[in-house]
């Protein structure tokens, strides 16, 4: 049986639309028809709205519906949108690609799940070949279980032995939606004692975390910390650990919004449990993924309103506790919440290559 292949078809504007019957004088003139209306305009052509309600949604903007039908036609036969519209069509045909990926990938028994492997022995090969050069998650239990840090480190233990070390991190993040994206506007300089009162004070709280890019752990004062642990030598590589190894500590309730790393992230959980929702990149185009590497969705409470094609997207839950380490490839989008206070470390200095480049969105 033949697929289905879908095909755009061009509707040219010959007249307003049959039966339009206008119910206000329009008040803009073709003078007043602006960069942003023209802009509304195609995008609406683009998005393969008809005529009819491309003319009436500018008709309630004022624009009299024989000016909007001799727009539709300009635009029709601009150069710059025939230009655009054939890359638009390319862009459709990966996205189709990818969306038949999932079709596929949905058909799995497995499908649905973060794979689990409990083999502490987990050859470098096997994890080349079964999880990093597939793009393929995985949570491997019992890997860290030799860590001296799994039973030593806490928040009173950091407390008590770091407490004088002044530490950067993210404060007064609750304020801002856009903390994540505007993560300079919330850098802070304390002791660490004082920013574990402040966590043991605060109960579940997303006003405050220390991060990655707080970037704690290329402090010389904190170095004692990786003594606690033992690079997988069957994955990472100690001799590359400056900017490659990150720490993450912060009270129950902090939430690292839905985005994703244009590198491979070994994520290992020390102290307390997080929870994990996982996207994976195949479904990009359904995550309104509109600047950088962020989403507008907030996968734990969609709007169904706003993002309408979120409805499509398949999401793997995950609560990774004390002693799992979770690999999230590259490109996957994940969405994090502490569940308990946490303390995290997280790897990008693997023994593979894990060098991308990245063509993200800038609007």
């Amino acid at each position: 049986m033949a697929s289905k292949v879908k095909t755009k078809t061009t509707q040219k504007s010959t007249s307003r639309p049959k039966g339009f019957q206008p119910q206000k004088p329009p008040s803009v003139g073709e003078s007043q028809l602006n960069h942003l209306l023209r802009r509304k305009v195609a995008e609406s052509k683009l998005a393969d709205l008809t005529d009819e309600e491309i003319i009436t949604a500018l008709f309630f903007q004022g624009v009299d519906p024989d000016l909007a039908q001799k727009e539709l036609q300009l635009v029709e036969g601009h150069p710059y949108f025939q230009a655009s519209e054939r890359f638009l069509q390319l862009h459709r045909k990966l996205e189709s690609i990818m969306a038949i990926r999932q079709q596929l990938t949905r058909l799995s028994s497995r499908s649905g799940q973060v794979e689990i492997c409990s083999d502490p022995e987990l050859s470098s090969q096997d994890f080349l070949d079964c999880y990093y050069a597939t793009n393929t998650p995985v949570c491997l239990k019992g890997m860290i279980q030799n860590w001296s840090a799994l039973t030593r480190w806490s928040p009173e233990y950091l407390r008590s032995a770091y407490g004088e070390v002044e530490v950067e991190v993210q404060m007064g993040r609750q304020a801002n939606p856009r903390y994540e994206r505007e993560l300079e506007k919330h850098r802070c300089t304390l002791s660490l004692r004082e920013y574990v009162d402040r966590i043991v004070a605060s109960g579940p709280s997303n006003d405050l975390y220390m991060v990655a890019n707080n970037g704690n752990l290329d402090r010389d004062e904190l170095q004692g910390l990786l003594a606690d642990i033992q690079f997988i030598p069957q994955l990472l590589d100690p001799t590359e650990t400056k900017g490659k190894v990150f720490f993450w500590f912060g009270p129950a309730g902090t939430i690292t919004p839905l985005h994703h790393d244009p590198l491979n992230v070994l994520f290992s959980q020390v102290y307390g449990c997080k929870r994990f929702k996982l996207i994976s990149p195949d479904q990009t185009p359904w995550l309104y993924n509109r600047s950088g590497v962020f989403s507008e969705v907030n996968p734990a409470q969609p709007d169904d309103d706003r993002f309408p094609l979120f409805n499509n997207v398949q999401v793997l839950e995950l609560i990774v506790e004390p002693g799992d380490v979770l690999f999230i490839p590259v490109g996957w989008w994940h969405w994090v919440e502490s569940l308990e206070v946490s303390i995290s470390l997280s790897f990008t200095n693997f023994l593979f290559p894990n060098s991308f480049e990245w063509q993200n969105p800038l609007l």
